[in-house]
């Protein structure tokens, strides 16, 4: 089991540390489940009451918080907590599953793939046609690839995950358990003869970049015509569909069961939250947010926040509700 002692998290953190514990460090928890040999970690007012309590030896703490060590008990006060914790956990990452080989014999791969070095694919892959993986690609148990997909160096794709055919995959990208790139985005018209529907060819691709994380069972399609684009950095939530056509700059976040209609434009660090619903055709300039479960049916300006549906500036919206709130109390 990996232990560490308190100085030496700290060294690591280079924060202020107070009080000291002679405990070894196992990992860490929350505060309420911590036992006496896990750390924890304090980033607001609200958790402070809680310490008392907790049987945790020691607490990464926000510098601008009033808390005591205790006997035996050390803080480390640092700017961000949550940041501070992230490199935590990072000590204490189990490794990832093993390949017993690299590749294994029940993948298929198409005679004219190109591997990288270093590549691991696992049990019932399939790599297609003029498949191109980078150096270090990781490919888990039961993952397609089709024909003509480009991945960059050290993308990973966990199990269950499907890349369409013609996509281009950046560097560093995470794939987690049964994400599905570039499927058919949903494009029908009522037919001629007013009887049925008659399905759009959808011949584009989606072109993914650097140091994407896309979250389990979340969809991103295929462009009508041109690309789908997620942009560098994008961090995606479990269940969020991004539907064709649409454009994702730098650095956006969609949290889970958030959803982008077609052709819709992010600008960069947009965040969305969960259960939101993005119309059609609508622009988000850059360094705005959504906030979770509203609609979106116009266009929003840069650095605006939104709430409600359909979503308006969140402090209107905010005050709407209070005096809804006062007229049905008369």
């Amino acid at each position: 089991m990996t232990s560490y002692t308190i100085k030496e998290i700290n060294d690591i953190l280079k924060g202020e540390l107070i009080g000291n514990t002679t405990q070894s460090i196992n990992g860490p928890e929350q505060l309420q489940h911590a036992n006496n040999n896990h750390i924890t970690f304090i980033g607001s007012t609200k958790y402070v009451k809680h310490w008392a309590d907790s049987k945790a030896c020691a607490a990464v703490v926000n510098d601008n918080l009033n808390v005591e060590p205790g006997d035996n008990r050390a803080l480390i006060k640092v700017k961000n907590a949550d940041l501070a914790m992230a490199k935590i956990l990072e000590l204490f990452n189990p490794p990832a599953p093993e390949f017993e080989t690299d590749i294994h014999p029940t993948a298929v791969i198409h005679k004219t793939a190109k591997i990288g070095e270093g590549c691991k694919i696992g049990a019932n892959c399939y790599v297609g046609k003029n498949v191109e993986l980078g150096n270090g690609v990781i490919l888990y148990p039961n993952v397609c690839v089709f024909d003509e997909t480009t991945i960059g160096n050290n993308t990973i794709a966990w199990s269950g995950t499907v890349i369409r055919e013609r996509c281009i995959i950046g560097s560093h990208c995470i794939f987690h358990t049964n994400v599905s790139i570039g499927a058919d985005g949903f494009g029908y018209r009522p037919s001629d003869d007013g009887r049925g529907l008659v399905k759009i060819p959808q011949i584009g691709n989606v072109i993914i970049g650097h140091y994407v994380e896309i979250g389990a069972n979340s969809c991103v399609d295929r462009a009508k015509f041109s690309a789908t684009i997620v942009g560098d950095g994008c961090k995606i939530d479990n269940l969020v569909q991004i539907a064709h056509n649409s454009v994702m700059g730098r650095f956006c976040i969609m949290a889970g069961h958030s959803g982008l209609a077609g052709s819709v434009t992010l600008g960069d660090g947009v965040i969305i939250g969960g259960s939101a619903s993005i119309k059609d055709h609508t622009t988000i300039e850059s360094g705005a947010t959504v906030g979770a479960g509203s609609g979106v049916m116009n266009n929003v300006k840069a650095g605006e926040t939104v709430l409600g549906y359909p979503a308006q500036d969140a402090r209107d919206m905010l005050k709407q509700w209070v005096a809804m709130r006062r007229l049905a109390k008369k």
